[in-house]
């Protein structure tokens, strides 16, 4: 090919492709041997922290972080919230210390800046302001206006602590991967409950502990629900997949994105040239690759399996709290078992409706642990935990940590979002009076 040729455009896929390229990436086999986590923070002025920071100094901040010699990727969320995403550590150990090295030097670059880092699972600043604008997000927000407030929300005001775990290996009989993947479901409510730390006191989500998970909840129709749990992960993520609304089709021309009213991915496939869509061209591999980050469920996988139902937490060590309980109940034998057989009994009595709207994810968002239900299942399972701390090489500092997270919080029935508000919104009370 002449060197200044360009490019061919890449090549359509089948809708058969398309379901063997999911097949193939979203679930990788092989034992579970690796842990990691991604966390994403509000960014506070040291002195006013109920004003948020102006866009110039945030994007000084998130390019004084972006500078340093981190293991962790670096990523800013469409508010401004600032990301770590951890490297694949072999071991809890390695996880948590790489991230805490990390999380030390972007707290110092940010200090000498008047800012700091806050663990909170929704901003209670006001207005909420998008920061970032490019065509991704544009068009992600037009598409989530379509069904309400709640998708903005979601972009510029939530923050999460997100644990992956391995797929594992690709057990015998019809569900594959079943155990590690209903596992996690079952214990999401749990997860939602215990570590509830978005509470609001105004708008549909008032009183609830975990007001991030009623945005989720209503963003979308699909977007945000579990697949079926009955049938094998491969295909029911598959079909799910497919049968997702498309968000956005990317534009290669500098043009602005186009953003389908009602089109799945495997109508897309279908009649990709189809006159209903003007200028629609026929999708990519790429374009699949991108629509599955589009997708929002409570456990997304990627390979791996993505635990997305966990608030930010509060304080320097918060998040390490549900990183190393997670890991104790995914990758502990004992109290994986312990962890099943608890939350299965709990979510056989709440039928099966899709989280995040199952009745169980419902009133752990809105109650947190003062459901007596969750609050009998975090016990056993916050103890299962412990009791494998030890037995997967965990440090007396991560061991202490949970340990007093389950005496403050677990064993009284309470969650983060019960302690008093540590972030008031300067603006808060003339937003309310609008």
């Amino acid at each position: 090919m002449p060197m200044n040729s360009p490019a061919p455009p890449p090549s359509p896929i089948s809708e058969s492709q398309a379901e063997d390229l999911i097949h193939g990436i979203c679930f990788k086999t092989g034992p579970p041997r690796l842990l990691g986590a991604e966390l994403e923070w509000l960014v506070l002025d040291a002195e006013r922290p109920g004003r948020p920071p102006s866009p110039e100094r945030l994007h000084a901040a998130h390019a004084a972080a972006r500078a340093l010699p981190l293991n962790s990727r670096v990523t800013v969320e469409p508010g401004g919230q600032l990301e770590l995403s951890s490297a694949p550590a072999t071991s809890l150990s390695g996880c948590v210390d790489g991230l805490q090295a990390d999380l030390t030097a972007v707290r110092a670059a940010l200090l000498a800046q008047g800012l700091v880092l806050e663990g909170n699972g929704r901003d209670p600043r006001l207005p909420h302001r998008r920061l970032l604008a490019s065509p991704r997000y544009d068009a992600m927000e037009a598409y989530l206006d379509r069904t309400g407030p709640a998708g903005r929300t979601m972009m510029r005001a939530s923050a999460s602590v997100q644990v992956c775990v391995d797929a594992g290996y690709e057990e015998p009989g019809a569900l594959g991967h079943g155990r590690r993947w209903r596992l996690a479901h079952l214990l999401g409510a749990v997860l939602v409950a215990a570590f509830a730390n978005s509470a609001v006191s105004e708008g549909p989500y008032a009183g609830w502990r975990c007001a991030r998970q009623g945005n989720w909840a209503d963003i979308d129709s699909r977007r945000s629900l579990a697949p079926p749990l009955d049938v094998p992960p491969r295909d029911g993520w598959t079909r799910h997949a497919l049968d997702t609304e498309v968000m956005c089709v990317r534009s290669y021309d500098g043009e602005p994105w186009t953003i389908p009213q009602g089109l799945t991915f495997r109508d897309w496939l279908r009649t990709g040239g189809d006159p209903a869509y003007p200028g629609l061209r026929p999708p990519t591999a790429e374009d699949l690759d991108y629509h599955l980050t589009t997708l929002f469920p409570p456990v997304r996988p990627r390979g791996h399996l993505e635990l997305r139902m966990i608030d930010a937490q509060p304080g320097d060590d918060g998040w390490l709290v549900p990183v190393a309980v997670v890991h104790a109940l995914f990758d502990d034998p004992e109290a994986s078992e312990t962890a099943y057989r608890v939350t299965k009994a709990l979510a056989d009595t709440y039928g099966s409706a899709p989280a995040p709207r199952n009745p169980l994810w419902r009133s752990a968002a809105r109650r947190g642990l003062s459901d007596p239900e969750l609050r009998a299942a975090a016990k056993a399972c916050f103890r299962a935990a412990s009791e494998a701390l030890p037995r997967l090489g965990a440090s007396a500092h991560v061991r202490e940590t949970v340990g007093a997270f389950t005496e403050r919080f677990v064993l009284r029935g309470r969650c983060p979002a019960d302690d008093p508000p540590r972030l008031q919104s300067a603006g808060a009370g003339k937003e309310a009076g609008r």
